[in-house]
């Protein structure tokens, strides 16, 4: 789904920036800076909550069964 590099990058970015992070719901253990996510559109509100994401394929994942990752985050 996502590109590995990348989400290594974003984690190790994430760990740098001292930034405010989230775990994203789909690809469980990769970290999202939320201000960056946020920026570029990663993210979705489902029932009250925001839940961050940390690349474009991860959204529709999270579109199509919303339920199913909002419970395991």
């Amino acid at each position: 789904m996502c590109n590995s590099e990348a989400s290594s990058r974003h984690t190790d970015t994430a760990a740098e920036a001292g930034a405010e992070t989230a775990e994203c719901p789909v690809m469980r253990g990769s970290l999202v800076v939320k201000a960056d996510a946020e920026a570029a559109g990663l993210f979705r509100d489902y029932e009250g909550e925001r839940y961050w994401f940390c690349c474009a394929g991860c959204g529709p994942a999270f579109d199509a069964d919303p339920a199913k990752y909002a419970i395991a985050a």
